[in-house]
């Protein structure tokens, strides 16, 4: 391709018919069996890592950071980015738990003290 055609190019799809963006065919690359078997890589890796985590709770984590490069053309660092994004969450819901169960303080049992 030469810098000439590229340039004349739409960076974005437009829409067809003048319609809503909604109401437009899917643009999303589908995905490989070799992405899917590195996403369920992914997952895996997750799990051993938080094993206080709920595995749907891992699932989840992955499968929303996974539906947030669902229109990213570039398909090669997919796995990565959505590792990346699924630890910053999972990592971030781990510390608050481990911040609430510092802060948790019992009540003193009824006739024990001075």
């Amino acid at each position: 391709m030469t810098a000439e055609s590229f340039e004349g190019e739409s960076r974005s799809p437009g829409l067809v018919d003048g319609g809503h963006p909604a109401t437009q065919p899917s643009s999303a690359p589908a995905a490989s069996r070799d992405e899917l078997v590195a996403i369920q890589n992914v997952a895996a890796r997750l799990r051993a890592a938080y094993p206080q985590a709920d595995a749907a709770t891992v699932e989840a984590t992955v499968g929303t950071a996974y539906g947030s490069f669902r229109q990213a053309r570039v398909r090669a660092f997919l796995p990565i980015l959505v590792e990346r994004r699924a630890r910053t969450v999972l990592g971030a819901a781990a510390r608050a738990a481990v911040g609430e169960a510092r802060t948790f303080q019992p009540p003193p049992a009824a006739g024990s003290g001075p």
